[in-house]
């Protein structure tokens, strides 16, 4: 079944329903479908997309872009310096220029108020490609790449969370299992839970839809069972050196090993990051973080479980781009 999403933001998750969701994921496989057999049709001919990154990005990018190309539309790309958004001209009038002359409007920074800010006064489309509290776009590729892996309708999905549960990553997933009926664990140190607002609307919509999630910081219970065991990073971009010691000694219980993955008992279990992940020494950043606190074979992940057939890390990568595509066609199509 379709849906109208014409014009819709997509600030965060709560933005649509769980039907709406589910119709967004269809739409997802249909265009990679699409672009797999070469039957694409560009459906944004003439359309103009503003993309803003306070936060540099790889995957955000790309798919953005790469999506808006496939379907004939065109994107203007700036950097943290190149516009006067926040430096000489506030968020509400940078919106309000923007939605003049732009169809759609993309916003990848720190301030999820920003990004508010952005949608109230844009007048057109505005969608998250990340802020500090949410990252639905990366939701959408998440679940698409969980339910290609294991054939599962989302409701059957069973996975876990495990480490940082302050952050926007673990947030998402807190009200995106609860939005698609999914069982999600999450494990991670009591005194790095998720905000107790965050939890609340989440299992105010579980109650709804039959999602379970629930919360330890018994990291072997959290992963029994389960069909995917996600991580995100533990030191967040823009974090000093200062933080380093403290978080990796509260969170060293829970990196991603081999051990926590043979403990969910299941063989056909995979491991889920949504990147950049700190799983060796060839980068600047993981190189300093590793050597700084003596942990050689990765940090939130080791290097053998990221590389391991169990890792499906790229899968997850390549679905921002159709996710991204589909939640584009569908508010500007």
């Amino acid at each position: 079944m379709a849906y109208n999403l014409k014009n819709r933001n997509f600030v965060k998750e709560l933005d649509f329903t769980p039907t709406e969701m589910k119709f967004l994921l269809d739409l997802s496989s249909s265009l990679k479908t699409a672009k797999y057999t070469g039957t694409e049709q560009a459906q944004l001919s003439g359309k103009n997309i503003a993309l803003l990154f306070e936060k540099t990005s790889t995957r955000t990018r790309a798919a953005f872009e790469v999506a808006a190309y496939d379907q004939g539309a065109h994107v203007t790309y700036f950097d943290p310096s190149g516009s006067q958004m926040g430096h000489k001209e506030s968020i509400a009038d940078t919106a309000r220029v923007l939605g003049r002359m732009y169809d759609a409007i993309e916003y990848r920074g720190k301030n999820q108020s920003d990004m508010e800010d952005l949608a109230t006064h844009a007048g057109v489309p505005v969608y998250n490609g990340l802020t500090d509290e949410w990252h639905p776009t990366q939701m959408l590729a998440d679940f698409l790449t969980m339910h290609e892996s294991s054939r599962k309708p989302y409701t059957d999905i069973s996975y876990a969370f495990i480490g940082d549960l302050r952050f926007n990553m673990a947030r998402s997933h807190i009200v995106m299992a609860a939005l698609m009926g999914s069982d999600l664990r999450l494990a991670g140190p009591s005194q790095l839970a998720p905000p107790a607002d965050v939890v609340a609307i989440a299992e105010t919509i579980a109650a709804k839809t039959g999602a379970s999630i629930t919360f330890t910081d018994d990291v072997e219970a959290a992963v029994d069972g389960v069909d995917f065991v996600h991580t995100d990073v533990w030191v967040s971009m823009g974090e000093s050196k200062d933080v380093w010691t403290e978080r990796i000694k509260e969170l060293k219980p829970y990196q991603i090993s081999t051990r926590l993955m043979n403990a969910t008992g299941n063989r056909d279990v995979k491991f889920m990051h949504c990147l950049p992940g700190f799983h060796d020494t060839n980068t600047v950043v993981g190189s300093q973080i590793m050597e700084h606190t003596n942990m050689p074979d990765g940090i939130e992940v080791t290097h053998d479980v990221f590389e391991s057939d169990a890792s499906i890390v790229f899968d997850q990568a390549e679905n921002r781009l159709h996710t991204i595509k589909a939640v584009m066609v569908a508010t500007l199509a």
